[in-house]
């Protein structure tokens, strides 16, 4: 894709620039699979310019609208995922289950940056994590490849795939059982609220929340997996008015439990 290609109309009206040359391989890899322009420098702030930017540099993939910057990163999970530690997390605890003869399998239908699927990752489950939205999974691939370079990450991270699609497709051809599907569809009335950090207003830009949860969970359930964990505001309604068999909650977020 050339680089002075006029920026045309997308979704979002989303370019990516590589900062330093030595990343324009891969920022002209990025632009070609979203379908976006790919500029040789930031441009300046005017009526003709992106909405949002992908900055690739030496510290990862970041998105940027000129004002908020937003680079997801796993790191500062590295205290909670660890032995002793991830046993104690919500998540973990709503996951809990025996290991069967291939282990533990978790699949992370609505993945996002992979902080859940971490947590599971390193409390032993091998996880598939799905992300429908492009750049959310590029910066999420990008994240993911980071805490592998971490020695208190690594093993953890490398129990993760991260896959870019349809999760609702992937639960219809599963090949192989999963024991837990989990799901965090985003939630309209957190893009609404003021505990929502500025950063992720980026986010909320990227991707509308879950219109067709009753599809979504339907999936899930049709898995037969042995639980459908399902991570909700603490005082949010039931995914698809389905009541679990219990939840675990915490000061901010609930997880409700569908043992099947």
């Amino acid at each position: 894709m050339p680089a002075d290609q006029e920026i045309k109309p997308t979704r979002q009206r989303i370019a990516v620039v590589a900062v330093g040359e030595g990343f324009q391989p891969a920022a002209q890899s990025l632009a070609a699979h979203l379908g976006v322009p790919l500029l040789r420098e930031v441009p300046d702030k005017d009526a003709g310019a992106p909405e949002l930017l992908l900055l690739l540099d030496d510290s990862g993939l970041t998105l940027t609208d000129g004002t908020m910057r937003l680079q997801p990163d796993l790191s500062s999970l590295a205290r909670r995922a660890v032995p002793g530690k991830v046993q104690r997390e919500l998540l973990v605890r709503a996951a809990k289950l025996k290991a069967g003869p291939h282990g533990l399998r978790a699949m992370d239908a609505t993945a996002g940056f992979g902080s859940d699927a971490l947590l599971l990752a390193a409390a032993g489950f091998e996880v598939t994590l799905y992300e429908r939205d492009p750049v959310i999974a590029a910066l999420a691939a990008d994240a993911l490849r980071r805490a592998r370079e971490l020695p208190q990450l690594d093993s953890a991270a490398s129990r993760m795939t991260l896959l870019e699609g349809d999760s609702i497709a992937a639960l219809q051809a599963l090949s192989k059982p999963v024991d837990v599907v989990l799901l965090d569809p985003m939630f309209p009335e957190r893009r609404k609220s003021a505990s929502v950090k500025k950063k992720f207003q980026l986010l909320h830009r990227l991707e509308r929340p879950c219109d067709n949860e009753d599809e979504l969970l339907q999936a899930a359930l049709d898995a037969h997996p042995r639980k459908v964990i399902i991570k909700r505001p603490l005082k949010g309604p039931y995914l698809a008015g389905k009541k679990p068999s219990y939840s675990i909650s915490g000061k901010s977020v609930r997880y409700d439990c569908l043992v099947l």
